[in-house]
């Protein structure tokens, strides 16, 4: 705050400035020390540093991803790694691909809209090739693609893609598809050449072939998700382990997991000559069991619930009486002897 000087205190300055004790120039202002940042209005920056920071950690999960999936498919030593994500205009990224290049045109369902996965040529060629059964060298003459090569390219940006969901997948269940390729930047205008878009560049080395691969996702197409993308949602979901969407998976997956339900009539030890002696009507007497004792329904290997047999129509069956978690320990221990083979 500035310090408000008192009418004696200007009458005392006065006076020494027309005494000559004191100069003018000792009264000059501080030098202002603030950092200015200088801002274009015409490209606004949409993107935070700390929604950057997250693209990175996704797209970074997503890299690691990558070199394991493709170096199996290749058979190669593979590397890929993020080099940058930067913000900037659909146009400035159009202007800094080649052309011809690999051009993937992508769907980010549930997301409205579309983004580009952009792989460098050096790197297509050098992927076909090593699935050619050739060294993976690439060529220096680049060309537009042929139909069998864009045909083998699409296989392999749909195994990438795969990767995306898996990395994106503690921020939204995203199920990417590929649209169409070109080789021609001037042909793919998924948004305004003035709209903000964030662009992830990716570093790939396969072999001695170097080259870029330049993932660019339009601000239009990621703003519903905006919010999530944010540090304390990001570290939050991971300490969750596991989203809502994960755990509906999870659900219906096991849903249709077969398990073995066996009702434990009793226990007896026998010798095994007596077991391998077995024939069909002989007669086991069985320890510590009972008419009308309750039994140990096993759901897999463990005990779950007490059981009394019963029919229904001409068929076997049991009744659930209880719960074992529901049970005491002397209560059950009294129906069950553990540590016992049964038959």
């Amino acid at each position: 705050m500035t310090e408000v000087l008192s009418q004696d205190e200007i009458d005392q300055l006065l006076t020494a400035i027309n005494a000559g004790d004191t100069e003018p120039e000792d009264f000059r202002p501080a030098a202002d020390t603030r950092k200015i940042k200088i801002y274009d209005f015409k490209r606004p920056d949409k993107f935070s540093k700390e929604q950057i920071r997250t693209v990175q950690i996704m797209h970074e999960t997503f890299a690691r991803l990558t070199t394991t999936s493709l170096s199996a498919t290749l058979r190669s030593m593979i590397h890929v790694h993020v080099a940058s994500v930067d913000q900037l205009t659909y146009e400035e990224f159009i202007r800094s691909i080649p052309t011809p290049t690999t051009l993937a045109i992508i769907n980010m369902d549930p997301l409205k809209g579309n983004a580009i996965l952009e792989i460098d040529p050096a790197i297509s060629f050098s992927i076909i090739e090593r699935l050619f059964g050739g060294p993976g060298a690439g060529t220096k003459n680049t060309h537009e693609l042929t139909d069998i090569e864009t045909s083998v390219m699409e296989g392999i940006i749909v195994r990438i893609l795969g990767n995306m969901r898996e990395a994106w997948a503690q921020v939204i269940d995203l199920r990417p598809r590929l649209g169409q390729i070109d080789t021609n930047p001037q042909f793919a205008q998924i948004v305004p050449p003035t709209e903000m878009v964030v662009l992830v560049t990716l570093e790939t080395k396969i072999g001695d072939v170097e080259g870029m691969m330049n993932f660019c996702i339009p601000y239009l197409t990621i703003e519903p998700i905006i919010g999530k993308l944010s540090a304390q949602f990001w570290y939050s979901s991971v300490r969750r382990g596991a989203t809502t969407e994960n755990l509906n998976v999870l659900k219906e997956k096991l849903s249709t997991v077969d398990v073995d339900v066996v009702a434990e009539i009793g226990k007896i030890q026998v010798p095994i000559k007596d077991v391998l002696g077995l024939r069909v009507g002989d007669v086991v007497r069985l320890y510590n069991t009972r008419l009308g004792d309750t039994y140990s329904l096993n759901i897999g290997r463990k005990k779950k619930f007490l059981c009394r047999p019963g029919v229904i129509g001409k068929k076997m069956a049991v009744q659930i009486t209880q719960k074992i978690a529901e049970v005491g320990q002397d209560e059950f221990e009294e129906f069950m002897t553990d540590g016992e083979d049964s038959l």
